[in-house]
């Protein structure tokens, strides 16, 4: 057992100073204690790996550059709010559907522990985010969670939509695909 300032703790778990204080206000950090003299100490255990924090953007086109870096922008501001210093900031030009995105790959191989910070759901990945948050050693942090709280319908409908989308895609080439994919939507959303 080791007794760390709240200071050291909070650089060791990728925190601000402020983060880490507003985290003992609260009480969200109970292995943190005042001691006689009115310092914060945490105490840890010598086997814990720090959370170190990476912000992930994608989007699917180099038309959306632009949006790219407001989407980064935008997460990293998140991320601060939370008293979490940012240790990277990924930005990836990438269909959603691809599982061969070279830095979303190299994020997810890195060692240690990770804190991804992502605006939605599907800018990590179409199909298995749940596989990702078991497989992940640390947490996946998503920061707009209106837009992924659907309902089990709507949910299943985007599903069916991506799984439209890749199938539609690979079968007749990407150009004639996207026409398809766009008729076979209107016919399900018709429904």
């Amino acid at each position: 057992m080791k007794i760390l300032s709240l200071s050291n703790w909070a650089k060791a778990n990728d925190y601000s100073y402020r983060g880490a204080y507003n985290r003992f206000l609260r009480g969200d950090l109970p292995e943190a204690r005042k001691t006689t003299t009115g310092r914060i100490v945490v105490d840890v255990n010598d086997d814990i790996i720090p959370l170190t924090t990476a912000v992930y953007a994608r989007v699917s086109s180099h038309k959306q550059k632009n949006d790219l870096d407001r989407q980064a922008d935008r997460m990293v501001q998140f991320a601060n709010a939370k008293g979490w210093v940012v240790s990277q900031v990924i930005k990836e030009i990438a269909s959603g559907l691809n599982d061969k995105r070279p830095k979303l790959n190299k994020l997810l191989a890195s060692t240690g522990r990770l804190r991804i910070v992502s605006e939605h759901k599907d800018r990590l990945t179409r199909f298995g985010f749940h596989y990702l948050e078991l497989l992940l050693d640390g947490e996946i942090i998503i920061a707009n969670l209106e837009d992924n709280d659907c309902n089990d319908r709507n949910d299943l409908m985007q599903d069916l939509i991506s799984v439209i989308t890749s199938m539609t895609a690979k079968y007749y080439g990407q150009r004639r695909g996207s026409k398809k994919t766009k008729k076979l939507i209107s016919e399900l959303e018709e429904e």
